[in-house]
């Protein structure tokens, strides 16, 4: 049918203005209409987000989101796991082993995380910040900034996201609080040195005060052993360690971790070897082997919770000497 004169360019445009709204709408609008409801302003690493009051159907795309959550009583409808490979974390429990996977961290999958309608998305601007866009088009979606080395802001500001601010606040504290009283019950926590080693597929690696681990360890006030202050260098996290400088990962106390199997086959092979053999901690029977999903990936309070259980298990018999 054509249509003539005024009354059908009026008439065209019209239905013009509908299909584009139309095609607004099958794109769920971003930021600005996904969420039904009550909604609040959460400003984040990538601008501002209208999120709702209370999210019910949240996909997580990095691991210390998956800590969070499970922190804060609640459980994602999906998350970005660290590789095709990985499952859920271990530590979690049983109620998480089900959560649907939505690609890696590095590659989550837009199509997946749209069909489970969700209306909120946890993210990470370090890791995931091309896909940002995207993202926003499918929910209301919040990133973080940094990975690590910030992971109580990024608690904090996750909390304010999924609209429990103030429990993440109470949480944050009360794990705080313990830390410091585990380092006043070892006495003088600083004189102990104790040593963080992880096994990668590909490298081995001592982990400094800015890392997770090692800031749940300065939280306790324990002591690092010089080299592992990394005071030469800018990035503070880690270093990487080649295994005839094995020396370098000596301390009072060595925790060691390894990622993935290609990782514990070389963790077996180098603590076999007679460099680690000849460390003065594993002469004293003061190595131990922690797991690698809370010391090294979970990046939460929960799994800062796990840590000061193993220091608190390893550390008392040593710090009673």
């Amino acid at each position: 049918m054509k249509l003539h004169g005024r009354g059908g360019r009026l008439a065209q445009g019209i239905a013009v203005l509908a299909t584009a709204a139309l095609a607004l709408t099958a794109c769920g609008g971003g930021d600005s209409g996904q969420a039904d409801g009550p909604t609040r302003v959460v400003k984040h690493a990538m601008g501002e987000s209208k999120v709702p009051e209370a999210p019910k159907r949240i996909v997580v795309l990095d691991s210390d989101k998956l800590d969070t959550l499970y922190s804060l009583g609640l459980t994602p409808v999906g998350t970005a796991l660290p590789d095709q490979a990985a499952g859920m974390p271990k530590y979690l429990g049983d109620g998480y082993a089900k959560i649907k996977s939505v690609g890696t961290l590095q590659e989550p999958d837009t199509e997946a995380i749209a069909a489970l309608e969700p209306d909120l998305i946890l993210g990470s601007r370090f890791r995931q910040e091309k896909f940002y866009g995207e993202l926003s088009k499918i929910a209301p979606t919040v990133f973080t900034d940094k990975v690590g080395v910030t992971w109580k802001q990024n608690f904090l500001l996750d909390a304010e996201a999924v609209g429990k601010k103030a429990e993440g606040e109470q949480k944050l504290q009360a794990y705080q609080d313990r830390a410091k009283r585990l380092g006043e019950k070892l006495g003088d926590p600083s004189g102990l040195k104790v040593s963080l080693v992880r096994f990668m597929p590909d490298e081995l690696r001592v982990y400094g005060p800015e890392s997770f681990a090692g800031i749940v360890l300065g939280d306790t006030g324990l002591g690092r052993p010089e080299r592992q202050r990394l005071a030469d260098k800018a990035d503070k996290r880690f270093a990487a360690l080649s295994p005839e400088r094995v020396d370098q990962a000596d301390g009072d106390m060595i925790f060691v971790a390894a990622y993935g199997e290609k990782a514990a086959q070389e963790q077996a092979e180098v603590t076999a070897g007679p460099l680690w053999q000849k460390l003065g901690a594993v002469k004293a029977g003061h190595a131990q082997v922690v797991d690698d999903e809370t010391w090294m990936t979970g990046i939460g309070v929960t799994a800062a919770g796990r840590i000061l259980d193993d220091l608190q298990k390893y550390l008392t018999p040593l710090a009673a000497k």
